[in-house]
């Protein structure tokens, strides 16, 4: 069963924090996780705020970085690019007014519902706003 990860359960996984194995147990269910390459690029992103916040130290940092680009390198992911229809419907999405989304998020959600996948996040505005549209969602304390 396949389902898309958002970066929130990434961090939780990769990064030791309070979530880490639920988000553990999350992906775990799912003998085909999919992520982004937005995913990817976010995900950069956290582990160069967790050093600079000192949650992570460079080498810590270069670890967790390696590791993830080990799984997609060895297909634990299966790695999906945005197209312009991701970008249209993470438009309309936010045109929608409904939910404060944001940019980013709004990717996310668009491409699990254009790819008819359920959304894997601890990030309750994302749940919210997937619950609103009607698409599946499962979160992760």
């Amino acid at each position: 069963m396949s389902a898309y990860i958002d970066t929130s359960i990434l961090g939780a996984y990769y990064c030791p924090e309070p979530g880490s194995l639920a988000a553990e147990t999350a992906l775990r269910r799912f003998n085909s996780p999919v992520i982004s390459t937005l995913s990817e690029v976010e995900f950069h992103s956290l582990v160069a705020k967790k050093v600079r916040m000192k949650e992570l130290d460079a080498a810590q940092a270069r670890a967790v970085i390696d590791l993830f680009a080990n799984h997609i390198a060895e297909g634990f992911y299966r790695r999906l690019v945005l197209t312009p229809e991701h970008y249209m419907k993470a438009r309309a999405l936010i045109d929608m007014f409904s939910i404060a989304l944001h940019t980013l998020d709004a990717l996310h959600l668009a491409v699990s519902i254009i790819e008819q996948l359920p959304l894997i996040t601890s990030d309750q505005i994302l749940a919210a706003a997937a619950k609103k549209h009607k698409h599946k969602v499962v979160f992760v304390k």
